[in-house]
């Protein structure tokens, strides 16, 4: 159960730094929409064609796909956790940790945040995980 807790924490972390991370490619792919918008191209009438189209572009910004896959990595990861773990240890384990790195590395890459709040609120995750696992 040991390692298990420990891969759940990975996991969690994993999640929660890719979340940071696709938050700041999401910002380049928002800059490029609106570059493009302002050189007023003409856009296809039809809704699920320009989903499709916006859709395929974010997928072209590295910054976003990378991330994005190494998300998808950890969870197909997390799946396999619950194969042998109690949903009811995992699920508050990687969630707890996923929400605290996210806060965390979004401080790291240079959000605006509420530092003492932030580091406050991870401390109770932190502890409340604490408290799970024991």
């Amino acid at each position: 159960m040991g390692g298990d807790v420990g891969k759940m924490v990975a996991v969690g972390l994993v999640w929660g730094a890719t979340n940071a991370l696709m938050r700041k490619g999401a910002i380049v792919w928002d800059q490029a929409q609106k570059s493009t918008l302002q050189s007023n191209r003409p856009q296809s009438q039809h809704p699920v064609l320009n989903t499709l189209k916006n859709w395929f572009k974010l997928l072209l910004i590295w910054q976003y796909t990378l991330p994005f896959l190494i998300n998808l990595s950890a969870s197909a990861t997390f799946f396999a956790i619950l194969s042998d773990t109690p949903i009811s240890l995992a699920v508050p384990v990687t969630n707890a940790t996923t929400f605290a790195a996210t806060a965390v590395f979004g401080m790291i890459l240079g959000e605006e945040t509420r530092v003492l709040r932030a580091l406050f609120g991870t401390f109770l995750i932190v502890l409340g995980v604490y408290i799970c696992i024991m």
